[in-house]
Formats: C-alpha cells, structure tokens, sequence
C-alpha cells in the first residue's frame, strides 16, 4: 500500500497545475491518468496550436449557476501569471486577435512546459492507470488503480467533462461527485456545432465549407464571429459559441452582413443604373456558392422588385431565423456544460463543503467558458487555488 499526500486523478489541464503546485509546497504528490499521454485535449485543442489562455478573461465569459463562483480563483491566477510560465520556458506565442493566446508552433510544447514542472516539484506521473474504487478512510482517502490500493489525505478529481470521448472523456468524475453526496448541474455538451433537418440539408448541406463572417444571435445573446456551413448544419466560432447558449426548441437568427444594412444597400442597388440579377448583386456581399441558393428564392432583377419582396431579402440577409434540432453532441464538443455544483465547493479552495480533503477541479465543475482560451484559463486557475491547500 502506497501513501502519498495527495492523489490528482488526471492528467489534463487543470490536474497538472494542481499538481505542480501542491508539490511545490513540498507535499508528496502522484499524479494518475488513464490515457497512455498526459495532457491530450491540450494537444488537439487550437488546432494543434493550444488557445492556452484569454487576455480578457473576466466574470461574464463563463456560464455557471452561479456565475461568481469564478471570481475567486481566477483573480489570484491571471493570465499575466501563465504567460510569465509559459515565457519562463521559451515557448513563443501570438495574440490571434480578441485576446486569444496561441502557441506560435505545437501545443504539444505547452504539455512539455508542465510535464517538466511536474518533475522539478518532485511529482510522480503515472500514465495509463485505471482508477477504480475510492473509499473514505479515517485519514483521507484509499484509492484503487489497477488493482493497487493506494491512501492519500487529499484527494483531486481532475478528470474533465464527457466531451469529446475518442481522447479518453468519461463520466468518471461525476460519478465520484454523486458517491459522495455531492449536487450536480445537468451536463449537456457546449462549444458545439449545431445540427438540423433533412429540409435544411437538403438546401443547405452542398454549402459544406462555405464560412463567412456574421452575428448569431439566440435570445438576448449574440456574438459576432465566424460562421461555418457543413454536411451537418452549421460550425464556426460563431455557432460554437451560441451553442452554449442555445437549447432544444429555440431559433437561432443569423445576421449574414453585421455591420451593414443590407436594405439600404437593396434600395440604392434598386435607383440605380443598370438592371442587374440578385445573384450578382449577393456575390458582391456574400460567398458566391451562398448568393445563389438565396437568390433562388429571390428571383429576377432588383431593380424590377416590390418593396415588400425586398424587405423580405434584407430580412433574409440580417434575420434569417432557423431552429436546430439538436447538436453533434459529446463527440464534438469542445466542453461539457454544467457538472459539480458549486453550491457544494469552496470557490477559494475548490474543496468539497462537507467531505473535507475531496476537491474538484477544471471542467468536471459547472463552469463553462466562452470560446477562446477561457476554459484553459479557468483549468489553471482552479487547479492553481486547490494545488495552494491541498
């Protein structure tokens, strides 16, 4: 039998930061993750370039019950603070605008700064372990992996949401938080891409990566970004970000000219010179493989159109509103939404309130950042505050 301080229970993210930073407090940490290479979501995310952090990470970025909770930890591990990590180890980086932080090569150079960090705390990292049972004892915890009992005081869940499973997601740590008698805020997959009926496939599905820019907005949430159309729906940062939002039932509505106002634009088309087809007019606007499935609907010449027939274009064009009938779900979610809640943890600690020496940290708990490096940022920020007490 095995005693450590501190067991962390994955090795992602925000259970590496904890890590490293119990162990350099000296505490005698292990570290356990079931896939055979730490850090896997940090190596696809970004492209393969790691959106590691936001320079504009603040409270209304992230969803939770109680948005607040995230306050704490986030103002005492800011973004200057991992950036100073990260410059520590020469990894070079750019700004890819709106404050998005991305490694200038490979992600794969982020997972090395905190490998290498682990190291020089004096943690232990051990891949490929499956964790079994976990029993409260009368000096912490005993923890199964792989048939090895080992007992720690403190014990870290940091084994992430059920989004995107292909690299290793499960279910594990909520099933630790409900043996334990902790709440939970229903999970659903967010950062997602959205998803629609045969019908609108059937127009729309031969756009499959036609992306252009506009502003999608879901009740009185919108953001302005990318959007991109698939075989499936819809994609891009735009809609990935609305996801988070959206819910079953609702119409999304689409403004495909942010910025602009596309009936003026019509009405002086129409007094101009010229007698020119709608088609041609929408290329100028919009992608050329778009402008033609809208003017199907849209026949003839502008300058020939009733009022009402152009007021019903430039709606089409700025408030195009479709429902969803769901999203391509875990598979590729960039997040789980909801999870621990966090009625039932200290926002300065991430313990749990009544099972003393059990903490949560990065996605498992209900908080959820926008797209953009904020789901990072929150992954080093709770493992940082729990990796101060553990």
């Amino acid at each position: 039998m095995n005693t450590w301080d501190v067991v962390v229970i994955g090795a992602g993210a925000a259970g590496m930061m904890c890590a490293i930073e119990a162990g350099r407090r000296g505490r005698r940490v292990l570290v356990v993750e079931r896939n055979r290479k730490p850090g896997e979501k940090i190596r696809i995310s970004g492209g393969g370039r790691c959106n590691f952090t936001n320079l504009n990470v603040a409270g209304g970025t992230y969803l939770s019950a109680n948005p607040k909770f995230a306050l704490s930890a986030l103002s005492r591990y800011t973004p200057k603070d991992f950036i100073a990590l990260v410059k520590r180890h020469d990894i070079a980086f750019h700004d890819k605008g709106a404050g998005q932080l991305f490694c200038t090569h490979f992600a794969q150079e982020i997972i090395d700064m905190l490998v290498d960090e682990i190291r020089a705390a004096g943690v232990t990292l051990r891949l490929g372990v499956e964790t079994g049972a976990i029993t409260r004892t009368a000096d912490g915890f005993a923890v199964d992996l792989d048939g090895e009992t080992v007992t720690a005081e403190a014990l870290v869940i940091a084994t992430g949401g059920k989004s995107i499973p292909k690299m290793g997601a499960t279910p594990f740590g909520y099933r630790v938080a409900e043996q334990f008698g902790l709440r939970q805020v229903e999970t659903r997959p967010a950062l997602v891409p959205l998803t629609f009926d045969p019908g609108f496939l059937k127009i729309y599905g031969a756009l499959s990566g036609v992306s252009l820019p506009a502003r999608v907005t879901c009740g009185k949430t919108s953001f302005a970004e990318d959007l991109l159309f698939t075989h499936r729906g819809l994609s891009g940062p735009a809609i990935l970000q609305i996801s988070s939002f959206w819910r079953e039932g609702q119409e999304i509505s689409i403004d495909m000219m942010p910025g602009r106002d596309a009936l003026d634009l019509l009405k002086l088309v129409r007094a101009g010179p010229g007698k020119r087809e709608a088609v041609g007019i929408l290329s100028e606007w919009l992608p050329h493989r778009l402008a033609q499935v809208i003017a199907a609907d849209f026949p003839g010449r502008v300058g020939e159109m009733k009022d009402k027939t152009l007021s019903d274009l430039a709606a089409r064009l700025k408030d195009w509103r479709i429902k969803p009938t769901g999203t391509e779900g875990y598979r590729t979610a960039e997040v789980t939404l909801g999870g621990v809640d966090t009625r039932d943890l200290d926002a300065k600690t991430m313990q749990a309130r009544k099972v003393p020496g059990l903490y949560f940290v990065g996605e498992v708990i209900d908080v959820t950042g926008w797209l953009g490096g904020y789901n990072f940022q929150w992954a080093w920020a709770s493992g940082f505050a729990a990796g101060q007490v553990v």
